[in-house]
């Protein structure tokens, strides 16, 4: 049969929880003291990181010495005016949609042709496009047009 003790409910009392004598000694507080610090240290590298990048974000690029501000990456408005507009047979078309847009192109469509390589886009694609970039959406053929080096004097020297 079962003893009396082994019937008795367990209580518990906070009292008995309570350890007033908790310390930490030796390696233990060691380790403890370790891993706040190396978190600590890696907080502070991260944040440190956030800052350089955020700041080099802002700062300008070697690259952007190399050219004047002044110039602009993109054509002027008359050499995208002077593109040719032609209208596009589609069995004799190479593509058959804007590559800037992805529209199909449909039969006796005005498209502009780039005289470089030859690719066709809707004109008010390709006007958009070469007023910020003087490349071929497509193939990045470049459209600038080179001058001349006497041409080239006459620009400087004026």
């Amino acid at each position: 049969m079962a003893s009396s003790q082994d019937s008795r409910p367990f209580h518990w009392h906070l009292a008995e929880l309570e350890d007033h004598h908790f310390q930490i000694h030796g390696r233990t507080l060691f380790f403890i003291v370790v891993v706040i610090l190396i978190t600590l240290i890696f907080a502070l590298i991260f944040v440190y990181a956030r800052w350089v990048c955020s700041f080099n974000r802002h700062a300008p690029s070697p690259t952007s010495h190399a050219l004047p501000d002044s110039a602009p990456r993109g054509l002027d408005a008359a050499a995208i005016n002077a593109l040719p507009v032609t209208m596009l047979s589609l069995e004799e078309a190479s593509q058959s949609e804007c590559c800037i847009c992805l529209g199909v192109f449909e039969d006796d469509e005005k498209v502009k042709v780039l005289p470089s390589c030859k690719h066709s886009y809707h004109p008010e694609c390709v006007d958009r496009w070469l007023s910020t970039e003087s490349s071929c959406p497509l193939c990045r053929a470049s459209l600038r047009v080179e001058l001349e080096p006497e041409q080239l004097q006459v620009i400087v020297t004026q």
